[in-house]
């Protein structure tokens, strides 16, 4: 019998040594460090895992999680808020830094700990939504008559359970001017599981448009489980976009990105943005150039339509909207 994604999530890789047995790697071929993992600690769904190309220590998928030595090497311009996200702090879990939308931090945890995250050094103990902060921030948003969208962000906003959602979106469709709710997910990706009947019976009866932003950084990540995730949740009529992260050694080239974009569409999820690196401590290895950005968004123009070819963006602290790079 299959797991539900809870257990799925509970055993979930922890550890250099279980998930290179797994992959049929020896730690030695790695750059594995365990003071990065103490910083930020490892964390791969089996799900997830199991789309990695065993015996590749190169594998585009495991360099998304591994902790490596090159965390802990000082970047200039690098911070531990590279976005601005505490200045755009208006009380506890709720950011505005956009006209028209709000961003609500429902919780500091993911199902997987992707090594370049922005958010890697976000005090979550701190500032993140809480059940019994909830109802100021509803009626925040509802006494705000310039805000018509919320986006659900985290940390991963769908590693709440169905109740808790249910009633976190219930309550956001009381609001009478709000026109859609967003959430921006990986679990569709790293654990398809996660999108159970439960969860697709909220979304279809929900009397505001749902939006669901997956994020997904290469063709690889997608497999049958995944497919099957996004259909259903097509089914319930979400709105289905993905943003993706431009990393150094992961997807950086027109093949990667273009079948990307490809794979996205044939099940029916449109790339919405391709995001520049966001300079958080401890991922400046991941690194690409503007130059070399450039160049390959002029490669994918040149050899995709134009509804798969993402936008390349920036987000700048303080800044109105998101900038092209």
């Amino acid at each position: 019998m299959t797991q539900n994604w809870q257990t799925q999530l509970a055993s979930a890789f922890s550890n250099f040594d279980e998930l290179c047995h797994y992959l049929q790697l020896s730690p030695d071929e790695l750059s594995l460090s365990q003071q990065a993992r103490a910083q930020f600690p490892l964390r791969v769904p089996l799900a997830f895992a199991s789309r990695m190309e065993k015996g590749n220590p190169a594998d585009p998928l495991l360099r998304q999680v591994l902790p490596v030595l090159d965390e802990l090497q000082i970047y200039p311009d690098f911070s531990d808020d590279p976005v601005g996200d505490l200045a755009a702090l208006k009380q506890t879990g709720l950011l505005h830094k956009y006209h028209g939308r709000v961003l609500l931090i429902n919780t500091g945890a993911c199902a997987i700990h992707c090594r370049y995250c922005f958010r890697r050094n976000f005090p979550y103990a701190d500032l993140q939504l809480t059940k019994q902060q909830e109802n100021d921030v509803i009626e925040a948003i509802t006494n705000d008559s310039s805000i018509e969208e919320v986006i659900l962000s985290g940390g991963d906003p769908m590693i709440l359970n169905d109740a808790r959602l249910t009633s976190l979106i219930n309550a956001l469709a009381t609001i009478e001017k709000l026109k859609r709710i967003r959430i921006h997910t990986r679990l569709p990706i790293v654990l398809p599981a996660r999108i159970t009947d439960d969860l697709l019976t909220l979304f279809q009866h929900c009397s505001k448009k749902i939006i669901v932003v997956v994020h997904c950084n290469h063709a690889n990540e997608i497999d049958d489980d995944v497919a099957n995730a996004c259909a259903r949740l097509r089914s319930a009529g979400v709105v289905l976009l993905n943003q993706s992260v431009l990393l150094r050694d992961v997807n950086d080239n027109a093949t990667a990105l273009c079948e990307l974009s490809e794979k996205l569409f044939e099940i029916d999820v449109l790339p919405y943005y391709l995001h520049f690196l966001d300079k958080a401590n401890g991922t400046g290895h991941f690194q690409v150039s503007k130059t070399d950005a450039l160049a390959l968004f002029e490669a994918m123009q040149n050899q995709l339509p134009g509804y798969l070819v993402p936008k390349l963006v920036t987000e700048q602290a303080g800044a109105l909207a998101k900038q092209n790079v």
